[in-house]
């Protein structure tokens, strides 16, 4: 059999997210609000060889580190991800995304009608029934919302 490397090549600083569920990374740069227009480099591979996931996706961004919302945003879409903070060329830090238990503040309810999505002062709060396949129940209206209802609000 005929083996082919995938040469991507390094970053100096910025993140990588390994690991994305197989066909997620344009998902996971919506999110993170990349257009693209940004003067930095992104590098997405997409439907890689992965050994424990089968394929996997993987981005690379140049000269920009993830915050705490960012990593929970990434763990709705992307439950086993991977992110490594690189400075000057090495892995400074590995985080696992972990989906929180409760979700609050990142997503809104798919429920037109919940308080939540109201004039009031109420922040939008989730409790995780599954991760996989990913089931969110709203505090407020007990609306149950899927990864295809989180899809359509980034």
């Amino acid at each position: 059999m005929h083996e082919t490397m995938l040469y991507v090549s390094k970053i100096r600083n910025g993140t990588v997210i390994d690991h994305i569920t197989g066909g997620h990374a344009l998902d996971v740069i919506k999110i993170l609000g990349i257009t693209g227009r940004e003067n930095r480099i992104i590098t997405i591979a997409m439907n890689v060889p992965s050994k424990r996931y089968g394929v996997k996706d993987i981005v690379k961004i140049e000269g920009r580190e993830l915050n705490p919302q960012e990593v929970h945003k990434i763990a709705l879409l992307a439950p086993h991800a991977t992110i490594n903070i690189i400075r000057d060329y090495n892995v400074v830090e590995k985080i696992r995304v972990k989906l929180p238990s409760v979700i609050e503040n990142i997503i809104k309810c798919a429920n037109p009608t919940c308080i939540s999505n109201s004039k009031e002062p109420v922040k939008a709060k989730f409790y995780v029934k599954s991760e996989d396949p990913l089931l969110l129940k709203c505090h407020y209206c007990g609306q149950i919302m899927e990864k295809l209802d989180i899809l359509k609000q980034f």
